[in-house]
């Protein structure tokens, strides 16, 4: 009798994790995907739209490279390929940690559910384009900061809460 309990108790976790995961994970990858197509259909390459004169900007550019432009160099196929397997074992990563995290810790599993969202959305352009779709311009007294997207946001929030976690020593054992 105590075993299904306990199986029943697993499943409840389980399921209320994966609800959890379709939620916010998924509530990344599909604002993020519709974004970039409303940006794609709507905004021819290079346009710009001043949203606030001299600090927002919707922009449409594509990033070949990575963060910041990292290895926009590099050739197409080996920046698809190596871009897709560190996205693909990062996801992974995460998605195991997220599994493993406590129910207690909601934060940190809201974290990692957004840097999986903002991973997958980025995959999937590098999947359809190889490269990513960036539209989100800022500027502030003069510095501009690097074109980025939803998926860039939920990637930087989500490792803004877990480095949180790190800093302060609340991890789970």
């Amino acid at each position: 009798m105590s075993l299904d309990i306990l199986s029943n108790l697993s499943r409840s976790v389980i399921s209320v994790k994966m609800t959890r995961l379709m939620l916010v994970a998924g509530m990344v990858i599909l604002l993020d995907q519709i974004s970039k197509m409303i940006i794609l259909h709507f905004l021819p390459m290079f346009e710009v739209i001043p949203v606030i004169t001299g600090f927002f900007n919707i922009t449409h550019i594509h990033n070949p490279g990575g963060a910041f432009g990292f290895m926009a160099n590099q050739g197409p196929e080996v920046r698809r390929f190596l871009f897709i397997a560190v996205s693909s074992i990062a996801a992974v990563a995460v998605a195991v940690f997220y599994v493993k995290t406590p129910a207690d810790y909601p934060w940190l599993s809201t974290g990692l559910l957004l840097i999986l969202g903002g991973a997958v959305g980025n995959m999937i352009d590098r999947f359809r384009f190889g490269e990513v779709i960036d539209f989100l311009d800022f500027y502030l007294l003069g510095h501009h900061w690097p074109a980025f997207n939803i998926a860039d946001s939920g990637i930087t929030v989500g490792m803004i809460i877990l480095a949180f976690h790190l800093l302060f020593n609340n991890l789970p054992d």
